[in-house]
């Protein structure tokens, strides 16, 4: 089947891109050639990319890669000197914008780069004075806001390891990830909005402190004025209290390999997972892909819906700043509270890059295109999008819809553990629906079979077969359980376990997590493929498609659909029989059933294992991750009607 290019790459646009700009330093002609010596020579390509970030070592690093532990522990840029906070803030222009934010509310302020540098030393000989020290984890359990980028840097600054937390998550949630690493301090909020409705996040972690007694410091910063955070005495400060204790120009040294990063991930089973990260390795990755995948540079405008427990959080922080660019935060329900807002956002911060997830572009489609006409998106030159696959509906309404045909859809799948992209779309090549035009640069990408063998026009098994700058550097606290999740599969080369599959234009698709496999008898499915045909009915609004036992196939096919108003009672015939007809025969579900909504996580990802444990009555797990766990509930509740 020939796909259609969406969207074509504009000659002008082309010779003024980043990308354009790195090929000439490389001295490649086009970007299939510089594809190839990226991974050719991942060497190579690692140290143009430094000289083109323009990061510095002190003192320099003696060997750039270290494949003595073999490539599960690669280790980058080896002896050399490096704190990501001095990188992030050298050599800026002060007045210009690095923090712009606005909160759901309709409040808004902005930070210079010298006002950020500023709050940067002031926090920075806060966090020195109540002892946080080199090496000691400091949980940031904030919303988008500038004070959460000043936090992050400062932590780094003084040599600390900074631990990403979700803002919705709930006092277990906390306590077990506060405890895992051992944090001696932790940032939060007195409280934020959401949808209208006030939460109390520092009620929360009060509730998850109660069981972490490593922690001897809680620093509250104000984010709704005039709400009351109850505070612990000799424990809990103000954010004004911490940053009047002077400022300190004194950057810790740390090396290239110092940990910088802990976020964590969350399984259905055992316990979270915590993606440990270097000073050379996530920001150094974020900021390439930035530039190569979103054409963001100096002075370039971005925002991007996100928490800052989601890894784009932090990508944001690093990537832009890294760049000399300018981020936009928004802080609250993108839809809130008309379905207009992100757009917007996206006018009055004058983005050129708006990152978004397909979960919130369904949603903004069942409003009406008419909310995306309100406002011109005039300075916007891309989409990005990242965070679960598409389906084509939700694809071409943003594309076509939102964005007139003329915002390419930048669409970057890789993961936590990845620091940023395996599969990114560029500026300089065309476009198709749902997919990737190509890797990332220095991605070894690959599909293969069960075997280990490499595969076209098939779902496989998404693999790198190299190491990479921004590779995790283990879980933290259980090397053998990263060992097993990644590399074990197919010895010596990393399993994302993501299916994937690579058509015969070389064009790349993400069929969800391998983890969620449908194999009715004998013929193997990926649920997103499942789930794009069951949405693509016109009166189904999303999907989750799982894999449930079946005593003659060995397994079978149930779909959990979200149904837009209007739908009739023939609605779970019907789509049993399209997907027949879309899919084949054999591939025809046993189960379709309605649910109010499709359980995910807080940043969008549908959880289909899950799914499928709620409904066959199998535990769950961890589920401290999800937007809504009663949805669990409701879908147990149907295994019997």
């Amino acid at each position: 089947m020939t796909i259609p290019i969406a969207w074509q790459p504009d000659p002008e646009a082309q010779a003024r891109a980043r990308l354009t700009e790195f090929l000439k330093q490389c001295g490649e002609p086009d970007f299939d050639s510089l594809y190839r010596r990226s991974i050719a020579d991942v060497e190579w390509f690692t140290a143009e990319l430094l000289k083109f970030l323009a990061v510095t070592f002190d003192p320099p690093y003696e060997k750039l890669l270290d494949l003595s532990r073999g490539v599960e522990w690669a280790r980058w840029c080896v002896g050399g000197g490096l704190n990501i906070s001095r990188t992030c803030l050298a050599d800026k222009d002060p007045a210009q914008t690095a923090v712009a934010w606005e909160g759901e509310e309709g409040a808004s302020r902005a930070w210079s780069y010298r006002a950020l540098r500023v709050m940067v030393k002031k926090c920075a000989a806060g966090l020195r004075d109540i002892g946080v020290a080199k090496g000691d984890a400091v949980g940031v359990h904030l919303p988008m806001m500038p004070e959460t980028v000043a936090v992050m840097l400062a932590v780094a600054r003084v040599g600390g390891v900074a631990v990403p937390l979700f803002t919705g998550y709930g006092p277990a949630a906390l306590a077990e990830r506060l405890n895992d690493v051992g944090a001696v301090c932790v940032f939060t909020a007195n409280a934020f909005p959401r949808r209208g409705r006030v939460i109390g996040s520092k009620a929360s972690l009060d509730e998850a402190l109660a069981r972490c007694p490593s922690v001897r410091h809680a620093v509250v910063v104000t984010r709704l004025e005039g709400t009351a955070a109850p505070m612990t005495e000799g424990r809990d400060l103000s954010w004004e209290a911490l940053c009047e204790r002077g400022s300190d120009s004194h950057i810790e040294p740390t090396s290239a390999e110092d940990p910088l990063l802990i976020v964590y991930t969350s399984g259905t089973t055992g316990r979270p997972k915590g993606i440990v990260h270097s000073h050379c390795g996530f920001p150094l990755k974020a900021a390439a892909d930035m530039a190569f995948g979103f054409d963001v540079g100096w002075r370039t405008r971005i925002g991007w819906v996100t928490d800052i427990g989601w890894m784009m959080g932090p990508w944001l922080i690093y990537g832009s700043l890294l760049l000399g660019g300018t981020m936009a935060l928004f802080d609250g329900a993108a839809d809130y509270p008309h379905p207009a807002r992100i757009w917007a956002f996206a006018d009055r911060q004058n983005l050129a890059v708006l990152g978004v997830s397909p979960t919130l572009i369904r949603a903004l489609e069942a409003h009406g295109e008419e909310w995306a006409q309100h406002h011109s998106l005039e300075s916007l030159k891309y989409f990005g999008s990242t965070g679960e696959p598409w389906t084509p509906d939700a694809w071409w309404w943003l594309f076509g819809r939102a964005g007139h045909g003329r915002i390419p859809v930048m669409n970057y799948s890789g993961g936590t553990e990845i620091a940023g992209g395996i599969l990114c779309n560029n500026p300089l090549l065309p476009i198709i629906p749902c997919g990737f035009s190509a890797p990332c640069l220095g991605m070894a990408a690959d599909v293969v079979n069960e075997q280990g063998e490499s595969v076209r026009g098939e779902v496989g098994e998404l693999v790198i077969r190299k190491p990479w700058l921004g590779m995790a550097r283990g879980f933290h606290g259980d090397p053998e359980r990263y060992l097993d999740t990644y590399w074990r599969t197919f010895p010596g080369v990393w399993r994302h376990g993501d299916f994937a599959r690579i058509d015969d234009a070389g064009h790349w698709f993400i069929e969800g997590r391998s983890d969620d496999t449908i194999q009715v008898a004998g013929k193997r499915v990926g649920p997103a493929e499942v789930e794009s045909v069951v949405s693509s009915h016109p009166l189904v609004r999303e999907a989750a498609a799982v894999a449930v036992p079946d005593d003659m196939k060995g397994q079978a096919i149930a779909v959990f659909v979200v149904a837009r108003e209007g739908a009739g009672p023939d609605l779970e015939e019907e789509l049993k029989e399209l997907v027949a007809r879309e899919l084949g025969k054999p591939l025809r579900p046993s189960v379709v059933k309605r649910v109010s909504g499709v359980p995910k996580t807080r940043n969008g990802k549908i959880m289909r294992r899950l799914v499928r444990a709620a409904w066959l009555g199998e535990p769950q797990g961890d589920v401290t991750a999800l937007e809504d766990p009663a949805l669990l509930e409701e879908i147990g509740g149907l295994r019997n009607r």
